[in-house]
């Protein structure tokens, strides 16, 4: 096993595991990032054992697929329902449904007599996500947050919310070489269970000719079907639609709720930060799209330290397809030479949480959340990040997603203030969710006051 640099504890234990089983190269060199994730991307795909995960759950959709010709042919379908334009059009759906949170609050309030009462962030923002991405994808309403127990929230959740369970720690650990555990025990039939009840939930919808057929409509589904009509030799099948619709309501679900949840965890823990963001988001109306990504520095500049610092998935995994040179910013140590031969087959791990902590590029201290290390954009730029990744395969719902935490957050601002008294770490399910010092699950129970 090679690594260059040195990975924080978390992570080294890990690799070290996995370097008895097969060949692991951990890379946080900056130009070999830069040409895995861009220029040589379709030489690098994803490790077979994580491609038949997001086959077994998700289907054959943008996350799974491989190859150049392959994955441009589905970007170009996907692409249209993700784009800024899309994810402007589907504002006010945010805020629809910050409303509903706000409300639903307001009831647990008044129904407690006090103005001072304790929440369980990491529960709502798995609803405000599945409800959010439910009626943008398919215009079809969860429901989630009326505050009521919910089949496909714990569904989903109890499909990698406990992971301290024994099943999940050898899934984890042999999934990799052996694709094939991931049909076997409780985890399996979760899995299966996951992606039938988003299988049949697009494709019941896809059925109904008024809901995709309507040339207005804005809806990711609709969006998706007219640019897929539209560029396609060969259309998609029901299949394949339901498959680019389970991947983008998981991908809407479970790294947007964490880090909704890691997001109020700052706030809470930040109370001049927090009370600096609300005055500068006490506009009246409800920001646009555009107002959200430009008119408020304070919150943008939260919301990248926290995907810096926490970002959603811990490492992104690939495969070197063919042996192949890969560049580098400065010579392994001991030798001269500014590439590196990578065989064929070995695996690439890139560390996102120690690349966006590295002292070199992020100070010294890195460790440390300080938001205003983004107020100066001259020094600072969101391309910096890997919490969406970047390049041909960088995520295409990172736009969608940025104004759905903001609307979240401006809303929420106006009514309640935040802190925390418990201690917080950090947990590794599917994504790396906040939770109480030695819970089994996650859970981000917020002291929650009431301003208005």
């Amino acid at each position: 096993m090679i690594k260059h640099n040195t990975p924080d504890t978390s992570n080294r234990n890990a690799h070290t595991t996995n370097g008895k089983s097969h060949q692991l190269l951990s890379v946080t060199d900056p130009h070999a990032i830069s040409f895995i994730l861009g220029e040589g991307a379709y030489q690098f795909p994803k490790p077979k054992g994580v491609r038949a995960w997001f086959r077994m759950l998700l289907g054959e959709g943008i996350l799974w697929v491989e190859g150049k010709e392959a994955h441009e042919k589905q970007r170009r379908s996907v692409g249209p329902a993700l784009s800024p334009q899309s994810a402007r059009n589907l504002t006010p759906v945010f805020y629809e449904n910050a409303a509903k949170m706000v409300t639903q609050w307001h009831r647990l309030f008044d129904a407690q007599h006090s103005d001072k009462i304790v929440i369980e962030m990491t529960n709502w923002a798995g609803r405000f996500a599945l409800d959010t991405v439910g009626r943008a994808t398919l215009s079809y309403d969860f429901d989630c947050l009326r505050g009521q127990p919910h089949t496909l929230a714990e569904t989903l959740d109890g499909l990698t919310n406990h992971e301290k369970s024994l099943a999940s720690f050898y899934m984890k650990a042999l999934f990799w070489l052996l694709p094939s555990i991931l049909h076997l025990g409780k985890k399996g039939q979760m899995i299966r269970k996951t992606r039938k009840e988003l299988g049949d939930l697009a494709t019941d919808i896809l059925k109904d000719a008024e809901a995709v057929s309507d040339p207005n409509s804005k809806t990711l589904m609709s969006l998706m079907l007219r640019a897929d009509k539209a560029t396609a030799v060969v259309r998609m099948d029901e299949e394949q639609v339901a498959a680019q619709m389970r991947t983008i309501i998981s991908a809407g679900y479970e790294p947007v709720s964490a880090t909704i949840a890691w997001l109020f965890f700052e706030l809470a823990t930040n109370p001049e930060w927090q009370q600096a963001i609300r005055e500068e988001v006490s506009t009246a109306g409800d920001p646009t799209f555009d107002e959200l990504n430009n008119a408020f520095p304070l919150l943008d500049a939260f919301f990248l330290e926290t995907l810096r610092l926490h970002p959603p998935v811990l490492e992104n995994h690939h495969e070197a397809a063919e042996t192949i040179s890969i560049p580098l910013s400065e010579p392994v140590a001991g030798s001269g030479d500014l590439h590196l031969v990578i065989p064929k087959g070995t695996i690439i791990s890139l560390p996102v949480n120690v690349i966006q902590k590295d002292k070199l590029t992020w100070g010294f201290d890195a460790d440390d959340f300080r938001p205003e290390r983004w107020l100066h954009r001259g020094t600072r730029t969101s391309r910096e990040l890997l919490a969406f990744s970047v390049g041909p395969r960088g995520c295409l719902g990172r736009n969608f997603a940025a104004a759905e935490i903001k609307a979240l957050t401006v809303t929420l601002l106006r009514h309640f203030a935040f802190s925390c008294p418990h201690e917080i770490e950090a947990f590794q399910s599917f994504v790396i969710r906040p939770r109480v010092k030695g819970e089994g699950s996650s859970s981000l129970p917020l002291t929650v006051r009431r301003t208005l």
